[in-house]
């Protein structure tokens, strides 16, 4: 039976037992699929709520890439691309652009809150009076 493991690490990572048994792993290969889903939609659901919503959709796909070659493929896919790029991330010209854009940011900021402070003291935006 051709399992789909390989020298690249494709394939079911089913226990041996319920590989060797043909209903078992499809029933396995569901319930892999049917946790995968749950996980994934509740990171979807993450994504305009609060919490962890990329996070819970890749260990949704983690999950999925125990059993399913597609899922391996896509992770592996996107390894490969978060780590090309923090490399890029850490090349000196990317990090001055930053650093610049940092800066300029947090200028305009105190500029801003010091124009507000000027024009109304240390008043809650929400307590001013219109005139």
């Amino acid at each position: 039976m051709n399992t789909g493991s390989d020298e690249s690490g494709l394939g079911s990572r089913a226990p041996e037992f319920v590989r060797s048994r043909r209903l078992l792993h499809r029933g396995w290969q569901v319930g892999v699929f049917v946790v995968g889903l749950a996980v994934v939609v509740a990171g979807v659901l993450m994504l305009p709520l609060p919490g962890p919503g990329w996070v819970v959709i890749f260990a949704g796909m983690a999950i999925w890439a125990t059993e399913f070659v597609w899922a391996q493929l896509v992770l592996r896919w996107t390894k490969r691309k978060v780590t090309e790029a923090a490399q890029r991330a850490l090349r000196p010209e990317v990090r001055r652009r930053t650093l610049t854009l940092t800066v300029v940011a947090v200028v305009i900021a105190g500029v801003l809150g010091a124009i507000y402070l000027w024009r109304y003291g240390l008043v809650p935006p929400w307590r001013i009076e219109r005139r």
